[in-house]
């Protein structure tokens, strides 16, 4: 489902040479409020939707799909990048978001795995959704520690040796020794492996002095 004729038919040439025939386009239309019915009517397994098509919309469409083929599987495609569009689209009903560019060799995998039961999402967008699952409490952690104690928490969280730690800091192992006990103190967990899990729950590496952090080093 895509209104660039040109992207669907190169899509519809491409995918079965390219899948050795595991993946062949049975059906394409350019009008999102047609969607569901082509899938319906065609028996698709799986259909691919561009989520920026003219009104009613890739996210309707999807919606759509959903009722009236519940068996279907839907991956959601974008030529931008726009995460809270690609939630809408997971919301909807999809359970895969592709970037648009993707050569059709790329696509080829990830569809195959949607069709095996599997949700496939970006990294980053992953990161997203799991801290947007995190607790209140959890996600509130981070905004009660300084930038320092943000720092030492993704060090934590990377897997750096207190001998790393204190090199990083300038200080003693003892002195990094400390530092890490109060953390995790503060953080209210009991192990490294557990501040580390805390980390990637609130997606501390999403924040403002991360991204500081990353360019400076």
């Amino acid at each position: 489902m895509d209104d660039h004729k040109l992207f669907s038919r190169g899509l519809a040439l491409l995918l079965p040479p390219v899948s050795e025939d595991r993946v062949r386009v049975v059906g394409t239309t350019d009008d999102a409020s047609a969607a569901a019915a082509l899938v319906r009517s065609t028996g698709a397994d799986l259909a691919l939707v561009d989520l920026h098509m003219p009104p009613p919309g890739g996210i309707r469409a999807i919606a759509a799909i959903r009722r009236a083929a519940p068996v279907a599987r839907v991956v959601a495609l974008s030529g931008q990048a726009d995460e809270d569009t690609a939630l809408e689209a997971l919301h909807a009903g999809a359970e895969a978001f592709l970037p648009k560019t993707s050569d059709p060799e790329l696509l080829v995998p990830p569809l195959l795995a949607v069709l095996d039961g599997w949700a496939v999402v970006p990294s980053g967008l992953l990161r997203r959704l799991l801290g947007d699952a995190a607790p209140r409490e959890d996600r509130g952690i981070s905004g009660r520690l300084s930038a320092d104690e943000r720092r030492l928490w993704r060090m934590v969280a990377a897997g750096q040796s207190t001998v790393d730690i204190a090199t990083e800091l300038h200080v003693s192992e003892r002195t990094a020794k400390r530092l890490v006990a109060g953390l995790l103190r503060q953080l209210r967990v009991s192990t490294r492996t557990e501040a580390a899990a805390l980390a990637g729950r609130v997606g501390l590496d999403r924040g403002e002095d991360g991204r500081r952090a990353a360019g400076s080093s």
